[in-house]
């Protein structure tokens, strides 16, 4: 199982990554607000993740770590 992890407080919440997801379980964190005054991404359902990385390939700011 892929691990996914985000640098919350760098995310930006763009959504790029939201947007990449072949699986579509990265989300906007809309709970949270980082220091930046921004939604974070998150993934809720990290056992369907498949480590494909394409979120953080389209991460900008570089906030998103896949392990496999």
């Amino acid at each position: 199982m892929a691990k996914v992890t985000f640098r919350e407080e760098r995310c930006k919440g763009c959504g790029l990554c939201v947007n990449a997801c072949p699986r579509k379980i990265v989300k906007l964190d809309e709970e949270k607000l980082n220091a930046l005054g921004h939604h974070p991404a998150k993934v809720d359902e990290m056992d369907k993740c498949v480590g494909c990385a394409s979120c953080a390939i389209m991460c900008p700011d570089c906030v998103i770590t896949v392990e496999r």
